[in-house]
């Protein structure tokens, strides 16, 4: 009987689903934990990524477990054709760790991040959704390992459930994508009409992507889950089918598209704006987890994460304002969090990461002025302040170690900006 190991990490959440869509299609599900014997993986005919929150999404979704040593043995089984379906979260890290879109040596090429609900032109909401959705097959029906039983241009109707679901990807790639047949499923109306804003695109991913394939068509992340209905069993049989009739599709390699050297400006404030910088008084967890993945990695590094805040306003003295904001209580917790000063630590380096969608700047602005009444603010960015130090080793030749794992921010989705220098 075909072997398909569920491959689960620490926060993984959605594994009976999984186990009963796999079972339905006639295949055997093995718990496979990302702490098992990664040779094991070798007995196996296929892997499927479940979903959940791995990590707890800390640093972002997908990051820290797209950075674990079973990823690149999961890796090496997909290069010689074993299908790889990720779900959700799954996705997240097929998508982090570079599985999919499948640029040479696995380079970072596209992003999930947060949703944003947009329809004429306005964002009706972000953050967590769930809604039963229709799917649009977009390719062939032969084109993937997981959609040899689906008719093209059908439709599916199955369940969506995350809040960092949307695709971002640059124009060019996304050209590439496109015309090489990786746009999987797109979403769609109940007809299969496409149209690109909510409701039908629930999340505001580009191009209405709900599920990207590698060029080999052997690995896919899909963001909704078809696992949770029978409306998603023909993903199922088809990855079955495609293991069974040992099916090899011509080898594309990777796609030859170089993404550009990433620019790292300084950080320099306006001189309209002010600054708040906020610490964790309990132990910050996120913090722990990232210098923990980096330290098994070889980085012998640690970690510091600080809550950032700008604000603008339209005041030449702004300290009736600070002092409002701060006893507004909206931008910091007093049960937890205080407000620092930065402080420059031998052998550091400090990176501002802001989302280029900065959703929570934009709502503690409106929070701000129309909850509290502190009318002169003019906007509000928020970010994260990282902070890196060696402890042993050039810090620059470590930085350069840090940034190439992604761990800190995703490019497409995210800016930053050396802090302090």
């Amino acid at each position: 009987m075909v072997k398909i190991a569920i491959i689960q990490f620490p926060g993984s959440n959605t594994e009976r689903e999984t186990f009963l869509a796999v079972q339905r299609a006639g295949m055997k599900p093995v718990e496979f934990l990302w702490n098992n014997d990664h040779n094991h993986l070798d007995e196996y005919n296929g892997f499927i990524i479940t979903g959940g929150f791995s990590y707890e999404d800390r640093s972002r979704a997908g990051v820290i477990a797209s950075l674990d040593t079973i990823v690149n043995k999961i890796k090496k089984q997909a290069e010689i054709g074993k299908p790889v379906l990720g779900i959700c979260n799954g996705a997240q890290i097929l998508v982090e760790s570079g599985m999919v879109p499948g640029l040479e040596n696995y380079r970072l090429g596209i992003a999930l991040t947060n949703n944003k609900r947009v329809k004429d032109g306005h964002v009706l909401g972000t953050g967590y959704y769930n809604v039963w959705t229709n799917l649009k097959l977009a390719v062939s029906s032969n084109r993937t390992a997981f959609t040899r039983h689906l008719n093209g241009g059908g439709v599916i109707t199955i369940p969506l459930a995350h809040s960092e679901g949307r695709f971002v990807i640059p124009n060019e790639l996304l050209d590439y994508l496109i015309n090489n047949n990786q746009t999987v499923f797109r979403y769609c109306d109940d007809d299969g009409i496409i149209h690109n804003e909510f409701p039908i695109n629930p999340n505001g991913s580009v191009y209405n992507i709900a599920a990207l394939c590698n060029p080999d068509g052997n690995v896919m992340a899909i963001m909704p889950h078809p696992e949770r209905t029978t409306n998603g069993d023909a993903i199922f049989t088809s990855m079955r089918d495609y293991i069974e009739e040992s099916v090899k599709f011509p080898r594309n390699d990777f796609i030859d598209y170089i993404p550009g050297d990433i620019a790292i400006p300084n950080y320099l404030p306006a001189e309209n704006r002010f600054e708040f910088l906020v610490d964790l008084i309990i132990t910050d967890n996120e913090a722990v987890t990232v210098e923990n993945a980096l330290q098994h990695l070889g980085m012998p590094v640690r970690i510091t994460r600080q809550s950032h805040w700008e604000i603008e306003t339209d005041v030449l003295n702004p300290d009736q304002t600070k002092s409002a904001i701060i006893k507004s209580s909206e931008l910091f917790n007093s049960n937890k969090e205080r407000l620092t000063t930065y402080i420059k630590l031998k052998n550091s380096v400090s990176f501002l990461v802001r989302s280029k969608d900065d959703f929570t700047g934009q709502h503690k602005l409106e929070a701000l002025k129309h909850w509290f009444g502190i009318r002169n603010i003019q906007t509000v960015k928020s970010g994260v302040l990282w902070t890196i130090t060696s402890e042993k080793g050039d810090i620059e030749d470590v930085v350069k170690r840090v940034l190439g794992t992604h761990i800190l921010f995703n490019r497409y989705s995210h800016d930053c900006y050396r802090y302090g220098e």
